[in-house]
């Protein structure tokens, strides 16, 4: 009687890889085929981007990738891995995002870097506001997010983008809004200072702008933080949204009304939208800059909104619930 042979682990693990392999092939050919041949077509630019999200858009083109996203899919259900997301194929190495809280951004990017990830963007929408009541900012306009699915289109999001979303998100709610449009990265090159001087940069559009017009009185510098994606995502009623954290200063003498007023627009984060805000975290010492022009006015505060994982679908969602909170805090 013939013995039979039992499949054993390794055979299992034999048959798992092949089924990778193939898969991985498919989905690589699949992707250059439609990366090369997406690439002949019109580039979308940043600006026009803009106003098709406000169109209500969709942000992450998913139907040119319909086909490689549904491999991607089957590959990350098989093997747990994202192709989409690399580092998964490393779990916990070197390459997984940085948590730490203790340094500010600067000492982890420099201009040129920043560069060639990202660009600066005009305001596609701009319009002359007489009386603005908030004016927003970016002292990091090159801080950028994933832009998976976008790339192709020449598209680069980051907290610029954000800042012209918010911008006209609040205008449609009567909240008269401004946003700094200066290219800020050029004019740290003009004075041939370092990434460093990031903040003495905006300081001198946000004490011009403060000047110009009296009526202002919240002055908000948006960046992007350097965290992993499980600590700047949230889910909220099935959507994902990019989690916010507020930063204080703590090494002006005027700061505690700064963090007064940080801590109210927290507290209404955290009744509106549980689990959105990551707190408010309070900075001084060495490695940080400590005051983040916060000096200037007690209305002053930073947001950062989500992380470099975060996609700009993500961003809008916050964003939207950033309309809340202010609104919220405004109207009482």
């Amino acid at each position: 009687m013939p013995s039979m042979k039992l499949k054993g682990p390794k055979n299992k693990k034999k048959n798992k890889l092949k089924i990778f392999l193939i898969l991985v092939i498919i989905y690589l050919s699949l992707s250059l085929t439609f990366y090369y041949s997406m690439k002949n077509n019109k580039m979308i630019t940043n600006e026009e981007f803009i106003i098709f999200l406000l169109n209500n858009g969709n942000a992450n083109f998913t139907k040119d990738y319909k086909f490689t996203n549904v491999i991607n899919k089957t590959v990350n259900y098989i093997l747990k891995i994202d192709f989409t997301n690399p580092v998964s194929l490393f779990n916990g190495t070197i390459l997984n995002s940085s948590n730490n809280q203790d340094k500010d951004d600067d000492e982890f990017y420099d201009i040129d870097k920043l560069k060639e990830i990202s660009s600066y963007i005009s305001d596609p929408n701009k319009i002359d506001e007489k009386n603005p009541l908030i004016y927003l900012y970016n002292s990091h306009q090159l801080e950028n997010y994933n832009n998976y699915n976008l790339e192709i289109y020449g598209i680069t999001p980051n907290v610029l983008m954000a800042s012209y979303l918010l911008k006209e998100k609040l205008n449609e709610r009567g909240l008269s809004t401004i946003v700094e449009d200066t290219n800020l990265t050029e004019f740290i090159a003009l004075n041939n200072w370092s990434y460093n001087n990031s903040y003495k940069a905006s300081r001198i559009f946000l004490l011009d702008k403060k000047n110009t017009y009296p009526s202002l009185k919240y002055f908000i510098d948006i960046h992007r933080d350097s965290v992993n994606r499980e600590t700047s995502t949230v889910k909220i009623s099935n959507q994902n949204y990019a989690r916010i954290l507020f930063v204080v200063g703590l090494e002006h003498n005027k700061y505690q009304k700064n963090l007064d007023f940080t801590n109210k627009l927290n507290d209404i984060s955290n009744k509106l939208y549980p689990g959105l805000s990551r707190g408010v975290l309070k900075k001084s010492g060495e490695g940080v800059d400590g005051i983040y022009n916060q000096d200037v006015n007690e209305n002053v505060i930073l947001i950062e909104i989500g992380g470099i994982d975060n996609n700009i679908e993500e961003v809008l969602n916050t964003i939207n619930a950033l309309c809340d909170i202010l609104q919220r805090y405004i109207k009482e």
